[in-house]
């Protein structure tokens, strides 16, 4: 696996939410900062902003499902996951997204 392979991005996010929600036990998480998960999430994500990325604690062998608003934070956040031993996809961002949102 090379450096392209653990930050490219994987299909669509409208694809990703679909491999989400086949997956058993998979999280949805979005890296976007608490204000923009406020203003508009996909549902069942949840949020750990990428500046709190390393606080994550869940099982390594649980599949992660990222997306941020574009796609930059997500490919971080995937980078650190990977390095760490999760199993994360990263999505994309949320800008593409064509389903319902959750609104605060």
């Amino acid at each position: 696996m090379g450096l392209f392979d653990l930050l490219r991005i994987t299909g669509t996010i409208n694809e990703g939410v679909e491999r989400f929600k086949k997956t058993e036990g998979a999280v949805l998480l979005d890296v976007r900062t608490p204000e923009e998960f406020s203003h508009g999430n996909i549902p069942q994500s949840k949020n750990i902003p990428l500046n709190k990325i390393e606080s994550i604690r869940l099982d390594k062998k649980i599949p992660l499902f990222v997306y941020c608003q574009s796609g930059g934070r997500s490919t971080q956040a995937c980078a650190w996951l990977k390095k760490q031993g999760y199993q994360a996809e990263n999505i994309g961002g949320i800008s593409g997204y064509k389903g319902p949102l959750n609104r605060r």
